[in-house]
């Protein structure tokens, strides 16, 4: 599975968003990128973020069109 997850990581990046400004904003796209798709508490966990900091990042991923969610999932657009 870590390897999976780690092929589709070099995939992702290769066309990481250039309007990511952010470090977290960054690490969090990343992840949904590779995960697929994920609950804030997944986010939690996995990336040892706070909530507090995720939901507003998530709130900017999504104007930016590149986060949707269905109701508390995650994934990129």
């Amino acid at each position: 599975m870590s390897q999976q997850l780690l092929t589709r990581a070099d995939e992702a990046t290769t066309d990481l968003p250039t309007d990511l400004d952010s470090a977290s904003s960054k690490l969090v796209y990343l992840y949904l990128r590779t995960a697929g798709e994920c609950t804030v508490d997944d986010l939690q966990s996995s990336l040892a973020m706070k909530k507090i900091s995720l939901y507003p990042l998530l709130k900017s991923l999504s104007k930016k069109g590149l986060v949707d969610s269905d109701g508390e999932t995650y994934y990129t657009a």
